[in-house]
């Protein structure tokens, strides 16, 4: 029961701070670099998988980490490497094989998928032991 319910916190924090990220805080940074690349309204439903993916993906591979270590720090960690790889292989992939993919918007993009990443494990981790849903012990 706890990993689903660190998976409904994990993915409420990734939405609201990936909605501030592209809906705000880069919007223009992205649609000035991709412009042409970019669809009039995105594919909600092939956005929607990814999230819910994405987010399953943190919780095996960095959230649990954190809870099997009682360690915020630990959770963070793995979820920016997590993060980091899954970026990585997008934005390189790109990078390889398609005309007119910037550089600067791959960069951007994987440093950003680092931060999201580790913010979200730990965070999820945090907001857990902040609402009594693990025993609170160390920070770490």
């Amino acid at each position: 029961m706890k990993y689903v319910t660190a998976y409904g916190i994990a993915v409420v924090i990734f939405l609201i701070v990936d909605a501030i990220w592209l809906g705000i805080v880069a919007r223009g940074f992205y649609s000035s670099r991709m412009g042409e690349l970019l669809l009039d309204q995105p594919r909600w439903g092939v956005a929607a998988i990814f999230y819910l993916v994405y987010v399953a993906g943190l919780v095996y591979f960095a959230i649990s980490v954190g809870m099997a270590q009682d360690s915020i720090a630990a959770a963070a960690l793995n979820g920016a490497l997590f993060g980091f790889f899954c970026y990585l292989t997008y934005d390189a992939t790109n990078l390889a094989v398609l005309k007119g993919y910037d550089p600067v918007v791959a960069l951007v993009d994987v440093v950003w998928g680092t931060v999201l990443s580790a913010t979200v494990a730990g965070g999820t981790l945090f907001a857990m032991r902040t609402f009594g849903l693990l025993p609170q012990t160390s920070v770490g």
